[in-house]
């Protein structure tokens, strides 16, 4: 029950205040959001939103439900997860959050939330390549790295045998 409170409460703070308060006070430093127009763009945007926060949930689910932890640094999974989206990349909560942004530059018609996106992205891409991945190395060994070598970091394809 601990680690499930832990996960929501990561997950609205974290990836929510990354990709909803902060675009937020973007689009008000900069004289608010475009107006909204209703169209295909518009939908795509939506679509796109969505299945971002989807990831970023599922991740959350599968790090309580699979790997008896948490998204949090001081509580990561007990368990080597490499399920569900994990299957088809190595940073899907991150991808889902960036996919996020992505639509709400789309939807907004807001290139400072894109190039915040930009920003981000090469935040988490350093924090995993520095930190992340040689600290799993360091937990998980021969299954992590073998993981590795066949699980992209960032765009997601059909897993290999």
């Amino acid at each position: 029950m601990r680690n499930t409170l832990v996960s929501v409460v990561a997950t609205i703070l974290v990836p929510g205040g990354a990709v909803l308060l902060v675009p937020y006070w973007i689009l008000q430093a900069t004289g608010g959001p475009a107006s909204p127009q209703v169209g295909f763009l518009e939908v795509v945007s939506v679509a796109l939103a969505l299945a971002g926060a989807g990831m970023v949930v599922w991740v959350s689910v599968t790090f309580v439900a699979k790997g008896g932890g948490t998204p949090v640094p001081i509580d990561p999974p007990k368990n080597f997860v490499a399920e569900g989206l994990y299957r088809f990349v190595r940073n899907p909560m991150y991808l889902g959050a960036l996919l996020i942004l992505f639509a709400e530059s789309i939807f907004f018609r807001c290139a400072w939330i894109l190039l915040y996106a930009g920003v981000l992205w090469l935040a988490l891409h350093s924090f995993t390549v520095l930190l992340e991945e040689p600290q799993l190395e360091q937990r998980f060994g021969g299954i992590y790295l073998d993981y590795r070598m066949r699980t992209p970091r960032w765009i997601p394809r059909r897993p290999r045998s």
